[in-house]
């Protein structure tokens, strides 16, 4: 297969990147390095270095590639710079996405679209499954289900067979503590440092943790359907409290966290039902929470 793979150089980009290099595709990845690394792209795959936000960077992967099928893994990905910066984060994940769809309908290739489960379901009763209401609590949220809209329109008006997943807490090797969804991340940095870690509020708030090896196959095995939005999470829930003494446990550190007061718009409860995905695309999360957070220990030991 020829594929394209947007951000491509980042955490989860450049895992399906490996993946399709791996198996032996011809890949093409575009990036513009803002938070995505050079060392990050596999070997043997062709790095643009560009911006989904201009067409010109579009058309000179695009026709370089003549993809089979995109995946748009490019985003600003932190609710925090959404909140702050709601102009800029729409000129990324909404018109950079219109204009990755737009690419990908001159050269006839499917799309592959990091959506998001959290940010677009808001609080969760229960675990969320796709019909949920829609209830974003950022303006990362809003311009991810704007994207998931866009993408569903393309198939109704062009006849495209665009997809969409829902990503729940996605972590792995790769994975920047800076960014948002990154709690693993930052916990075993602090851990590697030998530093103490902060927990927001009292640490009983749950979230989806779900591995990104795991995010890989997910995407890989939405290539070829038919259109669709589908969840990719373990439909279990972790409290933050938790999962830090599961870092604990695999790093064998034992100090602490301290705690700071709840982050103004911090959800107390995300996590998704990934049954859609289990009947449709015959995906399932396999990667227990203890061998992917070793995993990711392995990673940041060894940079």
């Amino acid at each position: 297969m020829r594929a394209v793979v947007t951000g491509g150089a980042g955490f989860i980009g450049s895992h399906v990147a490996a993946a399709l290099a791996a198996r032996g595709d011809e890949v093409h990845v575009l990036d513009n390095l803002s938070t995505g690394s050079r060392e990050f792209v596999p070997h043997g795959v062709r790095l643009q270095v560009g911006d989904i936000r201009r067409d010109d960077d579009l058309d000179l992967v695009f026709d370089e590639a003549r993809p089979e099928v995109c995946f748009h893994l490019a985003a600003q990905a932190d609710v925090g710079t959404s909140v702050a910066e709601p102009v800029y984060d729409a000129e990324v994940n909404v018109l950079g996405t219109l204009r990755v769809i737009e690419a990908a309908r001159r050269h006839g290739a499917q799309v592959v679209f990091s959506s998001t489960g959290g940010a677009i379901y808001g609080e969760c009763d229960a675990p969320a499954p796709e019909d949920s209401p829609r209830r974003p609590l950022s303006p990362y949220g809003t311009a991810k289900l704007a994207g998931e809209e866009y993408l569903a329109t393309w198939n109704r008006l062009h006849g495209t067979t665009h997809v969409a997943l829902r990503f729940a807490n996605v972590y792995g090797p790769h994975q920047a503590a800076g960014l948002e969804g990154g709690v693993v991340a930052i916990f075993l940095e602090r851990m590697a440092e030998g530093a103490t870690s902060t927990i927001f509020g009292d640490g009983s708030q749950t979230r989806d943790f779900v591995y990104v090896g795991d995010v890989v196959r997910a995407v890989l095995a939405a290539t070829g359907r038919d259109g669709g939005v589908f969840n990719v999470g373990t439909g279990a829930e972790l409290s933050v409290s938790a999962l830090y003494e599961a870092c604990c446990r695999v790093t064998g550190f034992d100090r602490p966290a301290e705690h700071a007061a709840a982050r103004p718009g911090d959800l107390m409860r995300s996590v998704l039902d990934p049954g859609l995905a289990a009947a449709q695309l015959g995906w399932r999360p396999e990667t227990s929470l203890e061998a992917g957070l070793a995993e990711t220990w392995s990673w940041i030991r060894q940079r």
